[in-house]
């Protein structure tokens, strides 16, 4: 008997500086080629139909043209589906099971993983350590805003959803388990923040309002975020947050003692990376490229505290506007840092080591995301449109749904 032909697979594609477009492309296979060039025998992995890729605002980056980015890239890094097909090497998931793809590509088998780090693993970019999806200089895995996407290492990789009702009441919520709320409670982890502690956010995107929540979930007494855009911050203060309006006061620190009554927070947590201000990363003091949000928070944080670094800030930057800065070298305040013996913390999130308790803390309803996002679920086909308007600074989080399965155009707020 003939098996069946593979089903039709769309992707998101980026084509160069500021275009994107969706085309077909070739349905997952378990041996396949990297957009780097390089061939994966992949039967540990499993090919799963995406009912959630999000838009994320680090591939705004690639999309603005300030990375090395290679036309031909399937975009998209933050996944949730279900297993359609399983490799032969697979032994803890089946077909039909609900999956949540963190966005590192991991082995599971080197000193790095072994070691609970993920994020670095040492075997799936040929590159550098730690890889991901639909990222540049990331090993050149494909990304997974389609229909289909491989999983390699899926029993290490995947986090496997219940078979509940629950999963799919919280399903909007699970979907940012991929990436930004694991992202953003890491960042909380490395900044200090814990019972009682006072906490200053830079960025109210969707990172932003992550690291919120987890603050909140963490048992952060005063919770501060900052930034230039209004309407996000109308929705900080929906979940009960302080904020400052960067427009009015830049440098924090009056805020701060009108907040706080002094001019320090114990902990802060950068949510927006090397695009800061105005997506551009150039300082609206002197129109230079500049790491302003990381030189303020060495400023407004106690002496001794803790800084965690979760915004993106890459070794080159091929749209900067110096020679420094497109080699990734940008003015830093080490100094004052190092004077007020600040601990700082960065890098990409190892998310499967967060994953699994923050899943829990969803599903018994501790945590909540979804409704503070302003969600808007989008076909394949307005991708190109969304990433324009993300471009543009709407202040949503688009939700890929390639087949329909979440309602489309339904916003979420508080």
């Amino acid at each position: 008997m003939a098996s069946r032909p593979d089903p039709l697979n769309r992707g998101v594609v980026f084509k160069g500086s500021g275009q994107v477009a969706v085309e077909n492309i070739p349905f997952p296979s378990f041996d396949i080629t990297l957009q780097t060039g390089e061939r994966r025998r992949c039967h540990h992995g499993v090919i799963i139909k995406v009912f959630a890729s999000n838009i994320c605002g680090s591939d705004m980056h690639m999309v603005r043209g300030r990375t090395d980015a290679q036309p031909g890239m399937i975009l998209g890094h933050e996944v949730t589906g279900q297993v359609l097909k399983v490799g032969g090497d697979v032994e803890t998931l089946a077909v039909g099971n609900w999956v949540s793809v963190p966005f590192n590509v991991a082995c599971g088998r080197c000193s790095n993983c072994k070691e609970r780090k993920p994020n670095l693993c040492l075997r799936t970019n040929s590159k550098q350590p730690g890889a991901a999806y639909g990222y540049v200089n990331m090993g050149g895995w494909p990304g997974g805003q389609c229909d289909y996407m491989l999983v390699p290492y899926a029993d290490f990789n995947c986090l496997k959803l219940p078979d509940s009702p629950k999963t799919m009441d919280k399903i909007l919520d699970l979907a940012f388990l991929s990436d930004i709320l694991p992202t953003a409670y890491h960042g909380c982890i490395g900044a200090g923040v814990c019972t009682g502690k006072t906490v200053y956010i830079a960025g109210a995107g969707p990172v932003g309002v992550c690291a919120t929540a987890c603050c909140k979930l963490l048992g952060a007494s005063t919770i501060i975020v900052g930034d230039y855009n209004t309407e996000r911050l109308a929705t900080i203060e929906k979940m009960g947050c302080s904020t400052v309006d960067l427009n009015q006061d830049p440098e924090i620190s009056s805020s701060l003692k009108n907040i706080l009554g002094k001019q320090y927070v114990d902990c802060s947590v950068e949510c927006v990376g090397f695009e800061a201000n105005g997506h551009h990363g150039y300082s609206r003091k002197t129109g230079h490229e500049i790491a302003e949000v990381l030189n303020t928070l060495f400023k407004i944080t106690k002496p001794g505290g803790g800084i965690g670094v979760m915004g993106v800030y890459l070794p080159s930057d091929s749209g900067a506007k110096d020679s420094d800065s497109k080699k990734g070298t940008i003015p830093l305040e080490y100094g004052t840092a190092w004077n007020a013996g600040l601990c700082m913390m960065g890098g990409q999130c190892p998310t499967m080591n967060y994953q699994e308790d923050l899943m829990n803390a969803i599903l018994a309803g501790r945590l909540e995301v979804a409704k503070y996002m302003n969600i808007e679920i989008i076909s394949l086909e307005d991708a190109p449109q969304a990433y324009k308007d993300f471009c543009e600074g709407a202040p949503k989080k688009y939700i890929i749904d390639p087949h329909g399965m979440l309602k489309k155009q339904v916003s979420f707020t508080a």
